[in-house]
């Protein structure tokens, strides 16, 4: 057999699918699992969607030697100690110039450790994100690419072929720059996917439980909004969810779903760099809060047993709504917030750019999550549009066309949430969008009583708006004297 191009170890469905792509797109694949009953069902797959050039291996050597050189090869397995145990295995049959592409949700320090324990091997490395799920590997994803740029040159042409393909704007994929930029960026994109399914979680729960509308209200009006400004990849599942009828009884399947919300690290990973790095992220914080509170489905159970009792579910019971108006102003709301909590995801890249010497265009990662990516949006190229305008944006917030539609909606915003509040239904990612708003807009906030009451019990200083320079006060000792 002639050697192939490329590589991939790890059949999960992700690897499966990833594999296929790659193969369909014309460049002849090895692929190997360490579960050789994968291998097999790959290579059948590959058989029966088109004898696809695609070729297994139930042995290490034997798929290390398989791939022309330099040799490329995909790893598509758990972060963590898997990663490290595959390059381990796959390392030893490679030669210098060889080079290893980690493809999945990895911490970037992970990545950057085992970038430079590779240079030492002669291994070049690239840290790879890769989203759309499933569907996504399969028939194009978006791929954020970092570390070795001349690995990425190695497979430049691949990617380019295998990326999701948007008509208007490319490949989506780009090289994103050094160590790990692309698993950093891929860790924000699903910080900021946390903070948009959220959003899209509490306008239904409005419209359902304050506006009362049925599953199949819902799929219309989600896919209604899918035609706006709304258009994107979330929208539209949401709407295809709300027409699902229960193959296990009556009803709709959605509401046969707990309402227990599992994850899988890169949101809270992403709340945690924004705390590192001081970058208000609440949106995406409140979407974790949520996901926490949501697995406290036991406690929640009794919890409403015992508000029930005092009286506190007869505020649902609230005189009814203009169904056209609510669904009018959720719409306006949950784009307003969308609009906050992209704002935070990209201050974010852009910190972590700074501090690392990275170089970042905001707006290429904006044109790569167009297509293929779970949180692909019509919104996206807005986003796209606003850093060429202007690439050193201090925030999106304070773009003209941003500023002006969050303007034009504010009203309906705060509307929403009021109703919301008053009828006792949770909006915390709508809530802490405006909070940002709020907070962002104003010339002077209360943050000095905060900076007077640390001074006080803990002489920590101050600075005045009249003189330039840092101040302690005797404030206690003040106090006293004025017999406060």
């Amino acid at each position: 057999m002639t050697q192939t191009r490329i590589g991939l170890a790890g059949l999960a469905v992700m690897g499966q699918n990833l594999a296929l792509n790659i193969a369909e797109k014309g460049f002849p694949i090895s692929v190997y699992n360490r579960t050789t009953s994968k291998v097999d069902e790959t290579v059948e797959r590959a058989k029966n969607e088109g004898n696809l050039p695609l070729f297994g291996f139930h042995d290490p050597q034997s798929f290390v030697n398989s791939i022309q050189k330099p040799r490329v090869i995909i790893m598509l397995v758990k972060a963590g100690a898997p990663v490290d145990q595959t390059i381990a295995t796959l390392s030893v049959y490679m030669e210098k110039g060889d080079c290893i592409i980690d493809g999945g949700n990895e911490w970037y320090e992970n990545t950057e450790r085992r970038e430079k324990a590779m240079a030492e091997l002669g291994l070049l490395y690239l840290g790879m994100g890769v989203s759309g799920g499933e569907e996504g590997a399969r028939y194009g994803p978006s791929m954020m690419p970092g570390g070795s740029f001349e690995a990425y040159k190695y497979i430049e042409d691949i990617l380019l072929k295998v990326a999701a393909q948007v008509p208007d704007s490319g490949p989506c994929v780009t090289y994103i720059g050094k160590g790990g930029s692309g698993n950093f960026v891929k860790m924000v994109h699903n910080g900021i996917e946390y903070g948009d399914m959220q959003l899209i979680a509490e306008a239904y729960d409005v419209l359902k439980s304050v506006g009362k509308l049925s599953n199949d209200e819902l799929r219309q009006v989600f896919t209604e909004w899918n035609k706006g400004e709304l258009l994107s990849f979330l929208i539209e599942i949401t709407a295809d969810i709300f027409g699902i009828k229960d193959d296990k009884g009556d009803g709709y399947l959605v509401d046969k779903v707990l309402d227990k919300t599992g994850m899988k690290g890169t949101g809270k990973w992403t709340v945690q760099q924004a705390a590192d790095l001081s970058i208000a992220a609440p949106t995406i914080a409140a979407s974790l809060d949520s996901r926490f509170l949501s697995g406290l489905k036991e406690e929640r159970v009794q919890a409403a047993k015992v508000f029930k009792s005092g009286g506190l579910s007869d505020i649902l019971s609230s005189e009814p709504v203009d169904k056209a108006k609510l669904i009018e102003d959720v719409r306006q709301a949950l784009y307003a917030s969308k609009i906050c909590s992209y704002a935070q995801g990209m201050n974010l890249i852009r910190a972590k750019s700074v501090e690392q010497g990275w170089d970042l265009k905001l707006g290429e990662l904006a044109r790569i999550w167009k297509g293929g990516c779970i949180i692909r949006a019509i919104f996206l190229d807005r986003i796209k549009q606003a850093y060429n305008r202007n690439p050193d944006l201090a925030n999106l917030l304070v773009d003209p066309e941003f500023a002006k539609e969050i303007l034009e909606r504010q009203s309906a915003w705060r509307r929403v949430i009021c109703l919301a509040i008053n009828s006792g239904i949770c909006t915390p990612g709508m809530s802490a969008s405006l909070a940002y708003f709020d907070t962002y807009r104003r010339e002077r906030v209360s943050a000095n009583l905060v900076q007077a009451q640390r001074d006080y019990f803990g002489a920590h200083t101050y600075e005045r708006i009249d003189v330039p320079g840092s101040f302690h006060t005797e404030w206690f000792k003040l106090a006293k004297q004025s017999n406060i």
